[in-house]
């Protein structure tokens, strides 16, 4: 018996360490949490919902709140509403056994551990997570009142011991969070609330926790950024929503295509009234893909381009693209992204429907192969040679090469020289006027696959003397 115990425990052993094979396995998901005013009368929340479960390996899903926002009053008066998400979750489940062939994943034993990217967790484990936030909106009905399963949950996932930051994304109002926020402020002290808070970030499409055309003041969001700025990361987007938004409601074929109809997942996957996946940008930022960091707002990323300062309200302040500089910077960023992030979510609605399809290339820099940020610290005046020809294609496609230089996340405003541009190995010239400054270089990758899909690498040189 001890024998048979002991060869149990080991084959166990084995087989955990060998279930998920990724090559991002070394890597830790970001953590999500979602507010959602998800409801039948507009449903850009539920198509929203279903991309991202489709991407459900590369976010740790903490919590998929119903909250108040534009489509959602009182919750009180909706609860019903939650079974939009828990029946997106049912199609999530009957779609797995095709969806984790990605990872060649076998079961689920990171439901209750830190996830890595590439691991899906299962339906059981979301559907825990899926519960009603605080039910009434605006600034003035935060108080004990409004205390709810969600607002406690979001204090509970911030004080677990993890380095990783806690990304609440707003895709309607953002009062559950403001009431977490206010919780915490009237139980600890300055210092552990200032804690809480850095623990947090924030991304919420437009302002939702007050009747729409009413005035900000009323707002839980105003309250947030004019009191907490200084420790609470907050975007608050303008752009990206609505250009996702129009873009998908133009190009509305190619989602009947390529997304209707593909797989359990597809088959709800509802015709738009207003727009396509207005609140999808929320949680694109956040796409560990090696394309930005989302601490940093200034790298254009699948979510948009966000500057500090104030929004449209003028109270407070935050990272912003609401007026005409920033607002053209992040739709530049958009078109330039877009056929990338449809072509991920087809490829993706691909295994749900077949189990099988194709998958991103991995962007090798200077041989490393992971998707962290790289930064080179050259003499200005000097030359430096990037060598991506050690990227690969898990699926054998050929991989096409684009450098560029995004000039607004760096603080050189000069022209920075890019040679063999188009090739897996190019050379930077690095200014000679740049010492002390920075500028920040993009690896794009695309393989010839179908549909095409494109990964990334973002290299920043702060030169020397």
């Amino acid at each position: 018996m001890r024998i048979f115990i002991c060869l149990f425990l080991i084959s166990s052993a084995l087989f955990a360490q060998t279930q998920l094979k990724t090559p991002f396995s070394s890597s830790l998901k970001p953590r999500l949490v979602v507010l959602t005013d998800i409801s039948t009368w507009e449903p850009d929340d539920h198509e929203s919902l279903i991309r991202l479960m489709v991407h459900a390996d590369m976010y740790e899903i903490e919590a998929i709140i119903i909250s108040t926002g534009w489509s959602i009053k009182n919750i009180d008066h909706v609860r019903h509403y939650k079974e939009i998400a828990t029946g997106v979750i049912d199609a999530y489940q009957k779609d797995l056994p095709n969806l984790i062939k990605r990872s060649n994943q076998n079961g689920f034993y990171q439901d209750n551990e830190k996830q890595e990217i590439g691991y899906w967790p299962s339906a059981d484990y979301l559907k825990k997570r899926t519960m009603f936030g605080s039910s009434l909106m605006g600034k003035d009905k935060i108080s004990a009142d409004n205390k709810s399963d969600g607002s406690n949950f979001i204090i509970q996932l911030a004080d677990e011991d993890d380095d990783r930051p806690l990304w609440v994304t707003f895709w309607g109002g953002g009062n559950t969070l403001a009431q977490s926020i206010w919780q915490v402020q009237q139980t600890r002290s300055k210092s552990d609330l200032k804690k809480f808070l850095k623990q947090l970030r924030v991304y919420a499409i437009t302002d939702q926790d007050r009747p729409q055309k009413s005035d900000f003041e009323s707002s839980s969001h105003a309250w947030m950024r004019q009191n907490f700025s200084d420790n609470l990361l907050f975007m608050w987007d303008e752009c990206a929503w609505k250009y996702q938004n129009g873009t998908g409601k133009s190009n509305w074929s190619e989602y009947e295509k390529n997304i209707q109809n593909h797989g359990s997942l597809g088959s709800q996957y509802p015709k738009y009234k207003y727009g396509v996946e207005g609140d999808t940008p929320s949680f694109l930022h956040v796409l560990p893909n090696g394309l930005n960091n989302p601490d940093e707002p200034t790298q254009s990323s699948w979510g948009g381009y966000f500057i500090w300062g104030s929004g449209e309200d003028n109270i407070g302040y935050s990272y912003v693209n609401y007026k005409e500089n920033e607002y053209n910077t992040c739709r530049k960023y958009m078109d330039l992204f877009y056929p990338a992030i449809f072509n991920n979510f087809t490829a993706r609605m691909d295994w749900a429907k077949e189990g099988e399809g194709n998958r991103n290339p991995i962007v090798a820099i200077d041989g490393d192969h992971s998707i962290d940020i790289l930064t080179k610290r050259p003499s200005q005046g000097t030359t430096v040679v990037l060598d991506a020809s050690a990227s690969s294609e898990p699926d054998g496609d050929t991989l096409n090469y684009k450098w560029w230089i995004q000039p607004e996340a760096g603080t050189f405003t000069g022209t920075v020289n890019i040679l063999n541009s188009d090739s897996n190995k190019a050379t930077v010239e690095i200014p000679a006027n740049s010492a002390g400054k920075s500028f920040h270089v993009v690896c794009e990758v695309t393989d010839n696959g179908t549909p095409e899909l494109t990964s990334y690498r973002r290299i920043i040189f702060k030169p020397t003397e």
